[in-house]
């Protein structure tokens, strides 16, 4: 679409603005040139009862787990879960390792451009090895690292090697309290401080990471020692709220899943994650936080703290795709948002969280043409409500002008 175009549809969904009944985006070089309503300027490929918004956003995800049918059991909740994950990465390592990540990936990002998604938040424990396809969704790879062992030096498993590979597009991510040590962590945030790259960690996803953290013991201690991964010498770890207090000395971080952020023992958690909002959202994955503990996030509580809420769907290792709109569909369902707030969520708020609200989450003169096209049928008045049906068929996916999935019209 470098000479321009325009698309019109029953609503065009800027998120950032007021739906235009009957509206038009004209896209030109990738980027969008101008949105309105009525007649659009010239020619236009007329797109039927549909709805543009922005390119969904997965601000959270493993994709290499994009090849499983069905998630893990989670019968005995988290660390059991955790046990699961770790044999199927334990079982994919004794054969062709590198070429069923890569499947995996290829997978996962052509399943996500089905959806509607162009960007993502991508947790990478080691990076393909040929390398992210340069022509699906926009990325942000946060290469993750954890080792309770970890006592300072430089960091393991050529994680500063990656973070050069992955340049601007990267970004780190201690696991969680109950894998990284204080000095791992450390580690890692001055290495994302050094290149001005976004962090992101799991935080406050159960009570037995609390009683590991506060004493050393419980499930996840017990877990860990069945895995050989809990080292003779005691680790130092952290709770949730130190942990925010690091992840703030950044210039963007996420908080992901916090299921039990401010609940004892660590009450400061919320209270330091609200007084840096300017600086850090939580990313939840409602359907995944039902899944391994029979409850939906605390978005209201998030959401009275001032904190900005963003959505992700976790991975195939938890979640049955990889679809932020039924995240979305999950909590407006329950209540905890209207289906505009929810698909604020899905769009500009993960963008933020990404750190990359320059370039995705809203329709807006001068962004790129990341776009979803999305049936909605004629009959539909809020165009919100409509996006959020379970049937609503995704009808093309668009980045940078692009026509990823779908076909083109005319």
């Amino acid at each position: 679409m470098r000479e321009g175009v325009v698309l019109r549809a029953r609503w065009v969904v800027p998120v950032a603005a007021p739906p235009l009944e009957n509206g038009w985006v004209r896209v030109a070089r990738g980027r969008i040139v101008a949105l309105g309503r009525r007649a659009p300027p010239g020619s236009a490929l007329d797109l039927g009862d549909a709805a543009i918004l922005p390119g969904l956003v997965n601000a959270h995800t493993h994709l290499e787990f994009s090849l499983r049918d069905a998630p893990h059991d989670a019968t005995g909740g988290l660390p059991a879960w955790i046990g699961r994950v770790v044999a199927e990465r334990r079982a994919r390592a004794a054969g062709d390792a590198a070429a069923l990540h890569a499947a995996a990936i290829a997978a996962g990002l052509a399943e996500s451009l089905r959806h509607g998604v162009t960007t993502i938040g991508e947790i990478a424990t080691a990076l393909p090895a040929g390398g992210y396809p340069c022509a699906g969704p926009r990325l942000r790879v946060y290469r993750e690292a954890l080792g309770l062992g970890f006592r300072g030096g430089p960091l393991p498993g050529g994680v500063c090697r990656d973070l050069d590979r992955l340049g601007s597009s990267g970004g780190v991510s201690p696991h969680a309290p109950y894998t990284v040590p204080a000095a791992l962590g450390r580690a890692l945030l001055e290495a994302a401080a050094r290149r001005r790259l976004p962090a992101t960690m799991h935080l406050a996803e159960g009570p037995d990471e609390a009683t590991l953290v506060a004493d050393g013991t419980g499930p996840f201690r017990e877990l860990l020692e069945r895995l050989s991964a809990w080292p003779a010498a005691a680790p130092r770890l952290l709770p949730a709220s130190e942990w925010i207090g690091r992840l703030a000395r950044l210039p963007r971080a996420s908080v992901v899943h916090g299921t039990h952020l401010g609940a004892p023992p660590d009450g400061r958690a919320l209270e330091r994650l609200a007084l840096h909002r300017s600086r850090i959202a939580v990313v939840v994955c409602p359907r995944t936080t039902r899944h391994l503990s029979g409850r939906l996030p605390p978005v209201d509580r998030f959401r009275a703290a001032g904190v900005r809420v963003a959505l992700g769907t976790d991975g195939r290792g938890s979640n049955p795709d990889l679809d932020p709109l039924a995240e979305a569909r999950e909590l407006a369902g329950a209540g905890l948002t209207t289906p505009e707030e929810a698909l604020g969520m899905a769009t500009r708020d993960a963008a933020w969280a990404l750190g990359m609200e320059r370039v995705a989450g809203v329709l807006r003169a001068g962004a790129p043409a990341d776009l979803a096209v999305i049936g909605i049928g004629g009959s539909a008045r809020d165009p919100h409500d409509a996006l959020l049906r379970p049937d609503a068929p995704r009808l093309a996916t668009l980045r940078g002008g692009r026509w990823l999935h779908g076909a083109v019209p005319g």
